[in-house]
């Protein structure tokens, strides 16, 4: 279970990793345009805005990263409930799909990482 937990942890990470790619250098490009469905207007003027809503994508994923390579549970259930209450606030304000591809796949690895807990010893 707790390779599990972890993978899917790296899913989620990877995942913000490909979100903050999008947003901070393919936005206003054919890419980012198809995916967010933009005209050229509309990415060019928000450019900035999403740069710095890839750089904070960029800080969950970190956030998992660290968990996972210094086995810190602690920080990566903070990371996971942070990606939740951001997928959870862009389905309620932006795009209510964001709640599939963010929020549900956290929600998945934070259970994932609650059922690996270590049991206490017997005895």
């Amino acid at each position: 279970m707790k390779t599990l937990a972890a993978i899917a942890v790296l899913f989620v990470a990877v995942s913000h990793l490909g979100f903050l790619a999008l947003e901070m250098f393919f936005w206003d490009h054919d890419i980012g345009r198809e995916v967010f469905s933009m005209t050229a207007e509309e990415s060019a003027l928000t450019k900035t805005l999403a740069a710095n809503q890839g750089l904070y994508n960029g800080f969950l994923a970190a956030g998992l990263l660290w968990g996972l390579i210094a086995a810190k549970r602690d920080v990566v259930i903070f990371f996971l409930l942070c990606v939740i209450v951001a997928g959870v606030f862009g389905a309620a304000t932006a795009k209510p799909t964001i709640l599939f591809t963010q929020a549900a796949p956290a929600l998945v690895a934070l259970v994932l990482t609650f059922l690996a807990r270590p049991r206490a010893a017997i005895g």
